[in-house]
């Protein structure tokens, strides 16, 4: 097992990592810019450092300055959580030759993982059922329009780069596609550096189901069930829950074998995540592999009784799993919400120090957070600020306790959205679990 970790990242991911590492015997130190060093995960890590300015570029995203920072307190590994680096393959290629340990996937599956057409080419390759669409990239208004013709209307335009929505636009007929081409390309190097697009068939009303993995260095592979991730804005998930409403036994059983396929096939090595669209008709789709550790992992935690970032490093330690996939078993039901400092109403980001602050407890209640009162949120970062995750023993006492568990969290000083899941959580779809990926759409033309 490691002797030191440092953490290359900020909020409640960093400060997940640190509980993980402090109950393995781990040491940590935290990276953070000028602006965080009041922030909690540096005040809970054992050793602490600064690597640059509140600009992410400068500080979080800073490779040279992290790499410094790891060498200088002599951390044996880096874990980079979720979003900024996390599935940078350069910078997993560059702790490999700086003999630093990065706890996560290859460079090679983050490469191919990253390159959504070239994951796409991989999945037909091993038959793995994807949306119809183009075999690669796509180069030219012409092209998208000869391929949204063959597959037909409606189709989605995505960057090959992508991911968190961006570069991705809905086309519903050829007047709109050549505008829909254009915003998505200067989206995609905007956001990824790389204007490469594809496209494929778009399902109108899908759920969005995606199956957490475990692979050590041995060649053993667990799947830990599926979390439902439907409740989306703009392609961002809001509310995540395990076991889906719509999955029952043999549709899990069949999209966890589908899923360890895909991951044998890559040679896939730590934790990672395949999203799939599933059709009213119970068909699924490859759509996507994340690798790295969601946002959304703490439900398949509550429902499987595992700690998914324990399970990360010790892999990475070359560690086998402590698991069997005989020893998984979904029991209750788990939901989550992400609390956004946003807007209730319009989602606008809503920064400021937070004057007044109480988080929610009682049976069932987990809180992942890194703010506390006074804080100051800072307009620099993500507007996520805490994730308020319930457990029930069926999805009805989850639902009952997420309600109980909103009404009682207190955040003032700024807005949050969690008014908007108060709302959400009477809805009688919602309620009922029939819900799909325009429920947000729905949801507030029935306001």
């Amino acid at each position: 097992m490691f002797k030191k970790i440092l953490i290359a990242n900020r909020g409640e991911i960093a400060l997940r990592i640190i509980r993980a590492c402090k109950e393995l015997g781990v040491k940590t130190v935290a990276i953070h810019s000028d602006i965080d060093e009041n922030s909690l995960h540096v005040r809970f890590a054992d050793e602490s450092i600064c690597v640059g300015p509140a600009e992410s570029s400068g500080s979080y995203m800073n490779i040279p300055g992290i790499l410094s920072a790891a060498e200088i307190t002599n951390s044996e590994a880096i874990h980079p959580g979720y979003g900024f680096i996390s599935e940078n393959a350069t910078f997993a290629e560059v702790c490999a030759t700086s003999g630093i340990t990065f706890i996560g996937p290859t460079p090679e599956n983050i490469k191919l993982a990253g390159d959504k057409a070239m994951a796409r080419q991989t999945m037909l390759k091993i038959g793995i059922p994807i949306l119809p669409g183009s075999d690669g990239t796509i180069t030219s208004e012409q092209q998208a329009i000869k391929i949204a013709k063959k597959i037909k209307y409606p189709v989605i335009i995505k960057a090959s780069a992508g991911g968190g929505g961006k570069g991705l636009r809905v086309v519903t007929d050829e007047s709109e596609l050549s505008n829909a081409f254009i915003m998505a390309q200067r989206e995609a190097i905007a956001a990824f550096g790389n204007g490469e697009l594809y496209i494929e068939k778009y399902i109108s009303e899908p759920k969005h189901v995606e199956v957490q993995i475990l692979a050590d260095s041995m060649g053993d592979i667990i799947y830990l069930g599926e979390r439902d991730c439907t409740i989306q804005r703009r392609h961002q998930k809001l509310v995540e829950e395990s076991p889906s409403p719509a999955v029952d036994d043999k549709l899990r059983r069949r999209l966890g074998e589908v899923t360890v396929k895909i991951a044998r096939a890559i040679r896939y090595r730590n934790a990672g995540t395949v999203e799939f669209i599933l059709d009213k008709n119970g068909i699924f789709y490859f759509m996507e592999m994340n690798t790295r550790i969601q946002v959304e992992h703490p439900v398949t935690e509550m429902v499987t009784g595992t700690d998914l970032i324990k399970e990360q490093i010790r892999i990475a330690a070359g560690l086998p799993l402590s698991y069997k996939q005989s020893d998984i078993k979904i029991q209750g039901h788990s939901i989550e919400c992400r609390i956004n400092a946003e807007d209730p109403e319009t989602f606008i980001p809503s920064p400021g120090t937070i004057t007044a602050y109480n988080i929610p407890g009682g049976p069932g209640v987990r809180v992942d957070t890194a703010i506390y009162s006074n804080y100051t949120v800072s307009p620099h970062y993500d507007s996520l600020i805490g994730k308020l995750i319930v457990y029930g023993n069926d999805r009805k006492e989850a639902l009952s306790r997420m309600s109980r568990a909103l009404d009682e969290y207190i955040i003032e000083g700024i807005k949050t959205t969690i008014p908007f899941y108060k709302k959400i959580l009477l809805d009688p779809d919602f309620i009922r679990g029939e819900f799909y990926t325009n429920f947000l759409e729905r949801f507030n033309n029935k306001e």
